[in-house]
């Protein structure tokens, strides 16, 4: 079933920390590692994937660090999620580049289908779900 890895997890709790201390000063790796005890080095990676994929801005220099790149009430978990997974779904034969190879019962499975409807689900709830609202 679906299982967000450590990355993602660290990025939503980091993206959290972000939206939380907006004070017109950007926030380091090392301060959200801190503040949540975890290690600074995964953390580091997260945020530089999440400033890739624009949901992050990075600035450099001393007084630099990171910060949202939109307001919390714009950015959705799905945003990181999709940033963070290669592949969240709840079965393989979900993805994009699964085949009937990759499942000896794709032609003839029974719960295929209703699996694809839960997943939608869990997609809309993803991308309604604002991190605004995990404050």
């Amino acid at each position: 079933m679906l299982k967000l890895s450590k990355k993602s997890e660290y990025g939503l709790m980091a993206v959290r920390y972000l939206a939380i201390n907006l004070n017109g000063k950007y926030s380091t790796a090392r301060d959200i590692s801190k503040y949540y005890n975890i290690p600074y080095e995964l953390v580091a990676k997260v945020l530089q994937q999440l400033v890739k994929k624009n949901v992050l801005t990075s600035f450099q220099g001393v007084q630099g660090g990171y910060s949202l790149s939109k307001t919390a009430d714009q950015i959705s978990l799905m945003d990181i999620i999709v940033a963070l997974e290669d592949n969240y779904r709840i079965t393989s034969c979900m993805n994009e580049q699964s085949s009937q190879i990759d499942c000896s019962h794709f032609d003839c499975c029974m719960i295929k289908d209703p699996l694809i409807k839960v997943q939608r689900e869990i997609d809309k709830i993803f991308q309604n779900m604002k991190i605004n609202q995990i404050l």
